[in-house]
This record gives structure tokens, C-alpha cells and sequence, in this order.
């Protein structure tokens, strides 16, 4: 069992930056990859980015590559993903999940997500 709780969405305005933060317990964070997902009202959830549990592999997708990093600090067991450059069609509710077998991972635990809104 996990327990994974996001935290750091807000309203912004476009261009600004926000750090999304994912703090896990209840599993082994530092055997664990962690990803980023997001939906945006009226759509289905979507694939935002990754990090391998080692740290050293990431994966995005492409409309937030160069805006978005996701990092991890295992001492912590927190997962980050800053967004910088942020646009409207960023808006959506955030979610963290942690799964294994980098790089086709199966993502087993997901948080209940925070907001991000993003006006123009």
C-alpha cells in the first residue's frame, strides 16, 4: 500500500512558475518510479512526465518539454515537478503516481491530485 499527497497548485497567471510536490509514504519511495499526470476538464487523463527511481532517467511529454522538470529528493520521499512558462492550456487537476519497471512503467498508487489553474 502507498499513500501519495500532492501539494502547490494555485491560481496563476500565464508566464509564472509553480513546484508541484508529491510526498509519499506507506511503500518504498526510492525503489519506486514516479510520474506526473494531469486532466483538464472535459478530457481524459494525460501523461506529463517521469523519473526513474534512480533519479537519472526522465521522460516527458512533448508540451512540456523545456518548461517542465521533474527531480525527487529519496531522503524525503517527495517527488517535485516544477513548471516554469506556464500557459492556459496548462490548466488542469495534477496528479502524482508511483509504479516500477522503468521504462514501461506500471503505475500502481496515484494521489488525489491538486489544482493548477493558469489565466491569460
Amino acid at each position: 500500500q502507498g499513500q501519495l499527497v500532492e501539494s502547490g497548485g494555485g491560481l496563476v497567471q500565464a508566464g509564472v512558475s509553480l513546484r508541484l510536490s508529491c510526498v509519499v509514504s506507506g511503500r518504498s519511495f526510492s525503489s519506486s518510479d514516479m510520474g506526473w499526470f494531469r486532466q483538464a476538464p472535459g478530457k481524459g487523463r494525460e501523461f506529463v512526465a517521469a523519473i526513474s527511481w534512480h533519479g537519472t532517467r526522465t521522460y516527458y511529454v512533448d508540451s512540456v518539454k523545456g518548461r517542465f522538470t521533474a527531480s525527487r529528493d529519496n531522503a524525503k520521499n517527495t517527488v517535485y515537478l516544477q513548471m516554469n512558462s506556464l500557459k492556459p492550456e496548462d490548466t488542469a487537476v495534477y496528479y502524482c503516481a508511483a509504479g516500477s519497471g522503468w521504462p514501461a512503467v506500471r503505475w500502481e498508487y496515484w494521489g488525489q491530485g491538486t489544482q493548477v489553474t493558469v489565466s491569460s
